[in-house]
């Protein structure tokens, strides 16, 4: 699919994420890095050549898809620290609103995903600290 045909589905089915990995098409109502760290803990590289869609990409998420070897991401909110890892790995990408962090749920705050990551660079070290993150905020 085309960018312009997945941010109309994405708008129209109400998504948070859509993806198109080389002909088939991935789709999400999850908030969070859920849709992104699910699916990579079967199969690392999932978004393997993919065009995301995102409504929100913080650098936890930009940092998954990067490791699982993204081709292009469209945000529509993109944090300045996913621009900077971004930029950092070389990976393709066009955002609308360019903010300072993601803002957590309770709009207090910074996300925790975002900020488990924060001055993380290296992609395994921050998947592993994800996934731990994940653990701990379903037990609360």
């Amino acid at each position: 699919m085309k960018l312009s045909q997945l941010q109309i589905k994405l708008n129209e089915e109400k998504l948070s994420l859509i993806a198109d990995r080389k002909g088939n098409i991935y789709t999400s109502k999850l908030h969070g890095i859920g849709p992104i760290i699910n699916p990579m803990k079967e199969d690392m590289n999932y978004f393997q050549n993919a065009m995301v869609v995102d409504k929100v990409i913080g650098k936890a998420t930009a940092m998954l898809l990067i490791l699982s070897k993204v081709q292009y991401i469209y945000a529509y909110v993109l944090s300045e620290k996913a621009k900077e890892i971004l930029d950092y790995y070389q990976i393709d990408y066009d955002y609308e609103t360019l903010v300072p962090y993601i803002i957590n749920r309770t709009k207090d705050g910074m996300c925790p995903m975002e900020k488990t990551v924060y001055d993380m660079t290296d992609l395994n070290e921050a998947y592993q600290a994800l996934l731990s993150k994940q653990q701990e905020l379903i037990k609360q």
